[in-house]
């Protein structure tokens, strides 16, 4: 129990709190510090196009598919435990991304990085709120980690292109280190272990159905778009869909599931966890192939394209911070509305940009786009939670970080593989990627403009589709959440929550 007077936390529970962000803000980081990044991993490394969208997505997969999973390991063993390790492994798997001598290194200490990272949400918002007594400084807080994680998710890109302005790529990751050095010296002497009184049990079958299921499925898809149809390709999807099949089944039938599907029964929670999906999905996307069409298309040098991006994360930032307020005005329906619609109206703003220029649509696009981003940021966990009676809260809570995680993954996994798919069918022909392709000695102009549009024909493909979706979206929250929606009373009623 804390030893703090409730309504006056001492000075220990507000440096845990900064300690704590420490690691958190790299979490956030790591799933977007690439995307600016990849021109220049590709120059060095020459991964093939499935291996370079594995660099970028394999971290998210890694660590939405674990978070739950996680969540209970923590409660059985000790959430401050399970955050030490999960730090330790963080560094070590960011030292040895940063020295990877081949794509396939890349990816592995990529995939261990998002195992930690997987540790590191829950527990550091368990251990978090332990510190604080009165529920309106946890609230305050909890809001102040769910707003350094969008900051830090949406400076990822700008970060990572200031690095690469005066160091070479590997920086991207060696930043992480002395975050994790400080943190493991600071945590255990700040930080008080936490435990709950109720863990279940954690079912392995499970554990590896999900990841071993959703791994092959993506692998399925990506290797058919980067290299086109394929027995293998094929029979590798079907494998994967029929382990998610039988983990879906297998859930109903645990008193401990890992994802409880009953609660998708509820409509506003369905919509709360689609909300969490969809938006990092269309970010994580599109953030991806802007970072090459500003370095690759239209030429820009690494650090003017990452501050670009600047406006953009400034207002998602901002938006995610004060949709709370806001929310008690206008309710959560309208709030949800808002962020679908602005979405698809930011995104329709990239269909303008051309070979031959776009910036300002692009500076444009992320700006209103970023509006409807900080909103799901803001929302999505709180609504799921007030969905549900208070004994799920921990489960719906769960779920609607893992959405975000896997929409992040998916992202680029099936957006991504949209746009590679275009490009092979629209480009020249002569490399699988719109970087490979310039980099060719003795290529033509002509071949070069034909590999610069058919990229950014797949960026316009991408907006479009990922625009439609949140149209529809927001026609169906229009339709199923009821007008006087009240913010629920979840776990907090701020930005962003992470498990129980």
């Amino acid at each position: 129990m804390s030893l703090q007077q409730p309504d006056r936390p001492d000075a220990r529970a507000w440096l845990g709190l900064l300690v704590i962000l420490g690691p958190v803000l790299m979490v956030a980081m790591d799933g977007s510090i690439l995307f600016l990044a990849m021109p220049r991993i590709s120059q060095d490394l020459t991964p093939t196009a499935d291996q370079a969208l594995w660099v970028l997505d394999v971290y998210g997969f890694a660590v939405g598919s674990l978070l739950i999973t996680f969540g209970a390991v923590g409660d059985r063993y000790g959430r401050l435990r399970l955050l030490m390790i999960g730090a330790a492994v963080f560094g070590v798997g960011s030292a040895g991304a940063a020295f990877a001598p081949g794509p396939e290194l890349l990816i592995a200490f990529r995939a261990l990085m998002g195992m930690a990272g997987a540790t590191l949400l829950p527990s550091a918002l368990a251990v978090l709120s332990e510190l604080f007594g009165d529920p309106r400084q946890r609230a305050r807080a909890i809001g102040i980690f769910a707003a350094a994680f969008a900051a830090g998710f949406a400076v990822g890109p700008i970060v990572g292109g200031v690095l690469l302005e005066r160091f070479w790529w590997g920086s991207v990751f060696l930043i992480n280190l002395p975050v994790i050095a400080l943190f493991l010296v600071l945590a255990p002497v700040l930080l008080r272990e936490v435990h709950a009184t109720r863990p279940g049990r954690v079912d392995a079958a499970s554990v590896v159905a999900s990841s071993v299921g959703l791994l092959l499925t993506i692998y399925g898809l990506k290797h058919a778009a980067a290299d086109g149809p394929s027995v293998a390709a094929v029979l590798t999807g079907i494998v994967g869909l029929a382990v998610l099949g039988w983990f879906a089944r297998r859930q109903r039938h645990l008193d401990h599931p890992l994802i409880e599907f009953a609660l998708f029964r509820d409509r506003v929670f369905t919509v709360a966890i689609i909300t969490g999906l969809l938006p990092l999905a269309a970010w994580s996307a599109v953030a991806y192939l802007a970072g090459t069409y500003l370095q690759s298309v239209l030429a820009l040098p690494v650090l003017r394209a990452a501050l670009l991006a600047l406006p953009g994360a400034v207002l998602l930032t901002v938006t995610c911070i004060v949709t709370p307020s806001v929310i008690d005005r206008v309710g959560t329906r309208a709030a949800l509305l808002i962020c679908h619609f602005s979405i698809a109206a930011g995104l329709l703003f990239l269909l303008p940009a051309t070979v031959s220029g776009g910036v300002g649509w692009y500076i444009a696009s992320t700006a209103v786009a970023g509006v409807g981003y900080g909103i799901s940021f803001a929302v999505v966990a709180d609504t799921a939670v007030g969905a549900v009676p208070p004994e799920r809260a921990g489960s719906a809570a769960a779920i609607a970080e893992t959405s975000n995680e896997i929409g992040n993954a998916l992202g680029i996994a099936l957006l991504g593989s949209l746009a590679a798919l275009l490009f092979r069918l629209l480009g020249p022909a002569v490399a699988p990627t719109l970087d490979e392709t310039l980099q060719l000695a003795g290529l033509s102009p002509a071949l070069a403009e034909q590999a610069r549009s058919a990229f950014v024909t797949g960026v316009h493909a991408v907006a479009a589709t990922a625009a439609i979706l949140h149209l529809a979206l927001g026609t169906l929250t229009l339709r199923w959440l009821p007008r006087q929606l009240r913010p629920g009373a979840g776990v907090f009623a701020g930005c962003r929550s992470g498990g129980s």
